[in-house]
């Protein structure tokens, strides 16, 4: 990408996102699924439907010039990921427009965080998320987002008559780039 600056024409480098994210079994994501509709029909903030978000937590993030690179990345990685347990346990939010539910951060979850880095990190002209790294990592499976106070406030009250501790099973991990949403890889855990 090229911008002109005072009769100037510079290369403006341009990086994409890309989120390596946990999707789960048909019942836990149907869960899920019903807390985000709950809380769209509720407030009237339909952007995680809308944008077509599934129920997953990220637990890794970087930013690549070549998705070839970024697919390479999650393929390596992958060979060493397995399915495991999750256990949401509690309903956050990042203030001021986020609502979420929060799994302990369990071994198997601590696990992946560090598998998947690990191989990020092999590649030094990739910068990774610093949020998404093994100790500086919260995760989370976001429900509704771009939230007004009030709707905040209604989502809250959503959860609070639905919500309580599940467990679920992680059974894909995929790659998928931001703005808008879009999977690139999906596979199978074992």
């Amino acid at each position: 990408k090229y911008q002109k600056i005072e009769n100037t024409l510079l290369y403006i480098k341009e990086e994409v996102m890309y989120l390596i994210s946990l999707y789960f079994d048909e019942k836990t994501e149907n869960r899920i699924s019903g807390y985000m509709k709950q809380i769209a029909k509720y407030t009237g903030n339909t952007a995680m439907l809308d944008g077509n978000v599934p129920p997953h937590i990220t637990i890794a993030a970087f930013h690549a010039e070549s998705e070839e690179q970024a697919k390479q990345i999650f393929r390596n990685a992958s060979f060493g990921a397995v399915s495991g347990k999750v256990q949401w346990v509690t309903v956050g939010s990042f203030l001021p427009n986020v609502i979420y539910i929060a799994p302990v951060l369990n071994e198997y979850l601590y696990r992946l965080s560090e598998i998947y880095n690990k191989e990020i990190s092999l590649y030094k002209e990739i910068e990774s998320d610093k949020r998404y790294q093994p100790l500086g990592w919260f995760p989370h499976t976001t429900l509704a987002k771009r939230l007004t106070t009030e709707q905040l406030c209604k989502g809250f009250e959503v959860m609070q008559k639905q919500f309580g501790p599940f467990e679920g099973q992680a059974v894909k991990a995929g790659l998928s780039k931001t703005n808008p949403y879009k999977d690139i890889e999906i596979i199978e855990l074992k």
